[in-house]
């Protein structure tokens, strides 16, 4: 049982990490062999377009034809039986360097040629041919109200295809995260560092927590897929 969790944001120890972290954590003590990635480590594009991953008898087999240092990672991706991706809200959508991984990722699963399963009658876009239970974890500095109202339902892209291409996904936010080590350097408003203090000591333990039953469950999940 093979768990990937994927960070897209460019701050390690921070939030976003520890989302993901505590998330591997939780897979880990369901019995799941993890590989944690951090993808700006990493020299690489978005999708380019080539088209390689859709021609006829494509040799790519669901891996994108590009040849970077995300290469390695997307075969761990293929191969994986858990896929967890993070990332901050940049602009109420993932980072940059997070949607060009998805685009390179998910592109070459999905089928241009529908087929409709034999057995339940529905139309499958995929070219997988198991069912990977996926997560998108974002941390955002918006209070929740805030992010409902504005940018949850542009994110619902993401779980949208996910659940097409891999079959189960679920979704976790971490809201009003705390951002600065010192917030008197920035032009903020008054009185907002002891709101973010507030909410970093009472509530994003739990969020921790509730990442760390994610990544347990998500683990859970596939070893019911694959009975």
């Amino acid at each position: 049982m093979k768990a990937l969790f994927i960070n897209g944001g460019p701050r390690k120890k921070w939030s976003t990490y520890q989302m993901l972290e505590k998330a591997m954590e939780g897979a880990k003590e369901a019995g799941a062999e993890v590989e944690f990635i951090n993808l700006y480590d990493y020299d690489f594009k978005g999708c380019k377009s080539c088209f390689a991953c859709k021609l006829k008898n494509a040799k790519t087999n669901g891996l994108c034809a590009i040849k970077d240092d995300l290469t390695p990672i997307l075969e761990n991706a293929l191969n994986a039986d858990v896929l967890v991706m993070a990332s901050p809200v940049y602009f109420y959508f993932t980072t940059g360097v997070l949607r060009a991984f998805m685009e390179r990722l998910m592109f070459p699963v999905l089928s241009y040629n529908p087929k409709v399963n034999e057995k339940t009658g529905e139309v499958e876009s995929s070219l997988l041919n198991k069912t990977v239970p996926t997560a998108m974890i974002y941390t955002t500095g918006a209070p929740e109200e805030e992010a409902t109202h504005e940018f949850k339902h542009a994110l619902e892209v993401n779980k949208h295809f996910l659940e097409i291409l891999y079959g189960y996904n679920e979704t976790l936010y971490s809201h009003f995260t705390y951002q600065f080590k010192n917030y008197s350097k920035y032009d903020l408003p008054e009185g907002l560092e002891n709101l973010r203090e507030k909410q970093r000591d009472e509530q994003f333990p739990k969020d921790l927590q509730k990442a760390f039953e994610l990544g347990k469950r998500l683990v859970e999940k596939a070893k019911e897929f694959q009975q």
